[in-house]
């Protein structure tokens, strides 16, 4: 397998610095679209599509090639990041021996923005593991009613399915709305009240630390467990980010719809809890928890993100709270050996209050990229690609003092008010695998994220090669 590894190593470098039209072709293969709801789910749904050998992240190999000289690596970031005063903590290490190779304030929690989702992704994929899928269903409720109860799925969607779309297929409500309808009729129902069940989310629907304006300018919308097109008011729309201030509620008069368009009138009732054990009328899931990962992390997906994180609190049988989901996340990453370095208050990184180490971040990013935990490949497999895909598509590392970072670097990116920051992997000129993490700003005032796109680039450019780790 080593001869195999490093071989892989060979052809990803050779293709990823290569800027032609056919990288940038298998990049735009290589995730999903941008948005949920613009792009519209079938009946199915498909299992994830393998990443294209050209940008494969090959396991972290000791033997692929010579560490970086740390003090070649230092000067070369340290003359980018500026004086004691420049508002970045920083860390590189190496992804297959976890070494540090360059810390500048690595163990001091910085706000991490979106780079929070590294967190999250991976302690979804480590709990509830890779081929979980979230199930919404209808049952047979009291009184001849029914019941449409929501499991917590974003994928869930009204639109109809586009023919030959390259994503992953999300879960439909028009199917679920067909599969109910054919069972009452069958039974010989015609006409029905349609109540909801939302339970599965408990407590607030926004997070500690969310900006006011956050729903209204449609960042995110108010968590439920139930929730259609990630409760946007226009979801063929993609220009147009206004969300409902109610998703399960707008999710049940759709259903109703749907229904009496199939031949049962129906009308929406109100909120319930679904009897356990209550005979099912249809049921469709979400994407596997490994196609969701990848989507939140090229993407930046809010709304995934926060689904994923309850996921983990039931899992770790907490209530689906926003603090439950967070405590649930830290103690699953404290169980993967990081154990210092993480608080956080949300899936998504928008809370202002999160607090997480540069130090925290690289080593989760090298644990989803090495070979122990195989479970974890799709948290750095769905990394956005520098210069080509996702969040770091065009103009992110086009500038040629970044340019030697595209295509080899996959990173999350994260941005708030005052705060930019970019972990991820990126492979050095001599073909090693270093995990790294930079974090600007506090918070009070301008940052640039092209600077962080020069320290990854920075890093990739090392050809700063000393001796060969031990057994290399």
């Amino acid at each position: 397998m080593p001869g195999r590894g490093r071989a892989l190593m060979v052809m990803s470098l050779s293709l990823l610095n290569v800027f032609t039209v056919t990288a940038a072709l298998a990049v735009a293969k290589l995730t999903p679209d941008r948005h949920l709801s613009p792009q519209p789910p079938s009946v199915a749904v498909r299992d994830l599509v393998p990443v294209p050998a050209s940008l494969a992240i090959p396991a972290a190999d000791p033997a692929s090639g010579p560490l970086p000289d740390a003090s070649t690596l230092a000067g070369r970031l340290s003359g980018l990041i500026g004086g004691p005063h420049a508002k970045i903590n920083a860390v590189v290490i190496d992804a297959a021996t976890r070494r540090p190779l360059f810390q500048r304030r690595a163990d001091q929690p910085a706000t991490p923005a979106s780079t929070t989702k590294l967190v999250t992704g991976v302690a979804a994929l480590a709990s509830v593991g890779p081929a979980h899928r979230i199930t919404t269903q209808v049952v047979q409720g009291a009184g001849g009613r029914i019941v449409l109860v929501g499991g917590g799925d974003p994928t869930l969607t009204a639109l109809p399915a586009r023919p030959g779309a390259g994503h992953p297929r999300w879960a439909s409500l028009l199917a679920l709305a067909q599969q109910t309808a054919t069972a009452l009729k069958a039974s010989g129902v015609k006409q029905v009240h349609v109540d909801y069940d939302a339970s599965a989310y408990r407590g607030s629907r926004t997070a500690p630390g969310w900006k006011p304006n956050y729903v209204p300018d449609g960042e995110v919308a108010p968590v439920s467990a139930l929730t259609v097109d990630e409760g946007r008011v226009s979801p063929g729309d993609s220009s147009k980010r206004t969300r409902v201030s109610d998703p399960p509620v707008a999710a049940v008069k759709q259903f109703a719809q749907l229904l009496s368009k199939n031949g049962v009138d129906a009308n929406p009732g109100r909120s319930t809890t679904a009897q356990e054990g209550a005979a099912r009328l249809g049921a469709v899931q979400s994407p596997q928890m490994s196609v969701l990962v990848e989507h939140l992390m090229t993407e930046s997906d809010n709304d995934v993100a926060e689904a994923v994180a309850r996921q983990v609190a039931l899992k770790q049988g907490r209530p689906a709270t926003f603090e439950d989901a967070a405590l649930a996340v830290e103690e699953v990453v404290a169980k993967l050996g990081v154990t210092e370095g993480v608080s956080v208050n949300d899936g998504s990184g928008l809370s202002i209050l999160n607090r997480i180490t540069p130090l925290a971040l690289a080593r989760i990013t090298s644990l989803a990229a090495g070979d122990d935990h195989p479970e974890l490949r799709s948290a750095v497999t769905g990394l956005p690609v520098a210069g080509f895909s996702g969040t770091l598509s065009p103009p992110r590392f086009g500038l040629p003092s970044s340019q030697a970072g595209a295509g080899a670097v996959r990173a999350k990116t994260g941005t708030l008010a005052g705060v930019s920051t970019l972990a991820g992997l990126a492979h050095d000129a001599d073909g090693r695998l270093l995990a790294f993490a930079f974090m600007a700003g506090d918070g009070k005032g301008p940052v640039d994220p092209g600077k962080l796109d020069r320290l990854a680039a920075a890093v990739a450019a090392c050809g700063c090669g000393g001796a060969p780790s031990a057994g290399g």
